[in-house]
């Protein structure tokens, strides 16, 4: 039987469209695929990381820039701004497929909310917890713009062979309404979860806290300064990691409490985060499914302004499974306190999460 080669390429909005192929890319190569990779920058240098053996091309990202502004209502301007830029990027990632499809002859592409990489000749499977869009309150009272922005997310996706989604069927699951809209596409399967982590339940303790930074500029760094500030002199044991895998590997000692380190292969980030008794990080949907997987407590801090993961964080505290608070108010101690007061993942989420390997399975077999 020959290999099936396949072309699997994450959005380029954060790391977590990257980290949560990494499980889709070793179950297709447990099956015995030839797998592509295609990424820019950072997000190409941790694939690099995690796959050093298989081939990546190099593909422009969106590139959206972020505001410095907290107030929700700068940030969705600020993205509604961009939509000519996007939607050129779009045009650009499907030209540059029907240029690769001619040089490499994929068998099928698997596409991480890249809206341009549907092909006519192959299938394509488009991947998204997110088929409903979310707006602000004050674009919510604005029916063309948001009735816009949601019919034009469900034609791209229509424009797919498949839709995978990264959660449960039914009332138990991570993404609410997100994953859940009222009219489901015919063509959408949901995998269940997806993790590149696996649990290790009898890992010895060794930090207190392990604060996860990611996500877009600047607010990104804006967060790693905040929580140094409050995190190098606490008398807890903390681990800062400051999700760089663009930059080459460093660890630094700012005390006896404190250390700061650019980034972490999955294999060392998943023993690390179970070393912990607490992590620190955003709502982003990646961290949420790797949180569940490996049954870590979190309190959440969700991106300012970012509307999906404001949503994603108040939906999970409203179901019991974790606490969040706004970065501006963000003090360690308080949070701490909050966080004792609620149960492990576990006890909230015990379906299984490898429901994605048949549903690979199913789909080789079809092609």
């Amino acid at each position: 039987m020959t290999s099936k080669r396949i072309l699997v390429a994450p959005l380029d909005w954060g790391l977590g469209h990257v980290t949560r192929c990494i499980p889709i890319v070793r179950e297709l190569l447990a099956q015995g695929c030839e797998v592509w990779l295609a990424a820019e920058g950072k997000h190409a240098r941790l694939l690099q990381l995690e796959f050093p053996d298989l081939p990546i091309l190099t593909l422009k990202g969106y590139r959206i820039r972020y505001t410095h502004h907290n107030h929700g209502k700068w940030f969705a301007w600020n993205i509604v701004r961009q939509i000519p830029q996007i939607l050129r990027t779009i045009r650009y990632e499907h030209e540059w497929l029907q240029q690769m499809q001619r040089h490499y002859r994929f068998d099928a592409i698997i596409s991480d909310n890249r809206f341009g990489l549907f092909h006519p000749e192959i299938p394509c499977v488009f991947m998204t917890h997110q088929l409903q869009i979310l707006v602000p309150g004050w674009m919510e009272k604005l029916p063309g713009p948001s009735a816009w922005l949601r019919q034009l997310n469900d034609r791209y996706i229509r424009r797919f062979a498949a839709c995978w989604i990264p959660d449960w069927p039914g009332s138990t699951n991570l993404a609410g309404k997100l994953s859940h809209p009222a009219n489901l596409p015919d063509h959408a399967r949901y995998i269940g979860p997806l993790s590149r982590f696996e649990a290790m339940p009898d890992m010895p303790k060794i930090y207190d806290v392990v604060a996860l930074i990611s996500g877009p500029e600047p607010q990104r760094s804006l967060l790693e300064k905040q929580l140094v500030t409050q995190l190098r002199e606490a008398p807890i044991q903390s681990l800062l990691i400051r999700g760089m895998p663009d930059e080459s590997f460093q660890e630094t000692r700012l005390s006896n409490h404190l250390t700061i380190i650019s980034h972490l292969p999955a294999a060392e980030l998943n023993q690390v985060m179970q070393s912990a008794h607490a992590i620190i990080s955003r709502s982003g949907y990646t961290t949420i499914m790797d949180l569940v997987a490996i049954n870590r407590k979190a309190i959440f801090i969700p991106t300012p302004g970012q509307t999906e993961q404001e949503y994603l964080a108040a939906y999970l505290q409203q179901q019991g499974a974790f606490p969040y608070c706004t970065q501006s108010a963000f003090h360690w101690h308080e949070q701490m306190d909050r966080l004792s007061h609620f149960p492990s993942p576990a006890d909230h989420f015990s379906l299984p999460m490898d429901r994605y390997k048949s549903i690979i399975t199913d789909f080789l077999a079809s092609l």
